[in-house]
């Protein structure tokens, strides 16, 4: 099979992580006799520089034409000074907007190898833990209306969290969906009981989960939420909330798994089309140095074969190689302990795609 993949590289770590998902896709194709065709498009910083904008229109118009979008990261201090419309981050608030991606799937998986490096106490982890984060991505305070504005006591500055009663049930659906093909379980994050946009969402999925009567619906207030993840990360299957606590709580689940380094995502919108990027950031401070982890990247990389190219035998292949890459012992700094062998970036990539090829 053939597909056409379109790759944003991005900013800082971004060409280094997406250079070695790219030849870890490769690598998949040689395995298993697909064709993959990379087409590599400008967004963030890097735009900004080249074209004065975060999000060229030849940029989204590339991604909309093709099977699947690769993006590494965006953004950096260098265009921290630049108005909120200029800077990196609205260009992936752009293209998430323009492809009409509006669920954020994160799973938090800690890997029995990396029990070490999870920074909770081992009792907590015995049993490990597998959480998937059902993000909403196109409504909230990210999209609401904002700005500054003359008051008595000086400059003031507002950002409106607002969510429809459509956006609530689409996301809802989703994460319903998924629990169904897990543990059966969802818990949805709100904060109700001071924010309205937080009682809409709560009645909202109240009603919804009347069609799901075989799921386990819970609500949790977001501060509790964030207390349980570290308390007893376990209770927890599929957790559903709004754009700005998914984007506060999956980040918290990462430091939980080992390192924000391991996190993979998929954006989502109708139909099988997604995005897909690590949770991370652009660590600009390491960038071209071959000290990034490319694992997230590569685990984007493998819900791309599996969520958008439906190729499931390829995504679990490359996901086991990921594992037993670590069962090894071989690790990036990020993830380092005692024992283990310390790899960079092309070299842990190197890795993962001999442990792919070994089968």
């Amino acid at each position: 099979m053939e597909f056409d993949i379109a790759v944003i590289p991005g900013d800082g770590i971004g060409p280094e992580i997406t250079g070695e998902a790219v030849k870890s896709l490769e690598a998949v194709g040689r395995k298993f006799g697909h064709g993959f065709s990379f087409q590599y498009v400008d967004m963030g910083g890097c735009a900004i520089d080249k074209y004065g904008v975060p999000l060229p229109e030849e940029t989204l118009n590339i991604c909309r034409e093709s099977d699947s979008v690769l993006l590494g990261a965006v953004g950096g201090p260098k265009w921290d000074t630049l108005p909120g419309s200029l800077r990196p981050e609205a260009g992936l608030l752009g293209i998430r907007a323009g492809l009409g991606l509006y669920a954020n799937l994160r799973p938090a998986v800690l890997y029995r190898a990396l029990k070490g490096a999870c920074p909770l106490k081992p009792e907590l982890t015995d049993d490990g833990f597998d959480i998937l984060f059902v993000r909403e991505l196109t409504g909230g305070m990210y999209f609401g209306a904002r700005g500054r504005k003359k008051t008595d006591g000086g400059e003031a500055a507002f950002d409106t969290e607002q969510y429809s009663v459509f956006e609530i049930e689409r996301i809802g659906r989703v994460a319903f969906n998924l629990a169904r093909q897990r543990g059966k379980k969802l818990c949805s994050v709100d904060k109700a009981n001071v924010l309205e946009s937080s009682r809409l969402w709560r009645e909202t999925i109240h009603r919804l989960k009347e069609e799901y009567p075989d799921v386990a619906c819970t609500d949790m207030l977001v501060d509790n939420a964030a207390m349980q993840l570290v308390r007893n990360p376990g209770q927890f299957d599929v957790i559903v909330t709004s754009n700005m606590f998914g984007d506060i709580l999956s980040d918290e689940a990462s430091m939980i798994t080992g390192s924000i380094g391991m996190l993979p995502s998929a954006s989502l919108g109708e139909g099988s089309f997604g995005l897909y990027e690590p949770i991370h950031g652009s660590a600009p401070d390491i960038a071209g140095q071959n000290r990034a982890n490319p694992i997230a990247t590569i685990l984007s990389a493998a819900m791309l074969l599996r969520v958008s190219l439906k190729l499931e035998a390829e995504a679990d292949a490359l996901e086991r190689a990921v594992q037993k890459v670590l069962d090894s012992g071989l690790r990036t700094a990020d993830i380092m302990s005692e024992g283990c062998t310390v790899l960079g970036t092309a070299e842990m990539g190197a890795a993962v795609r001999a442990a792919l090829d070994e089968g």
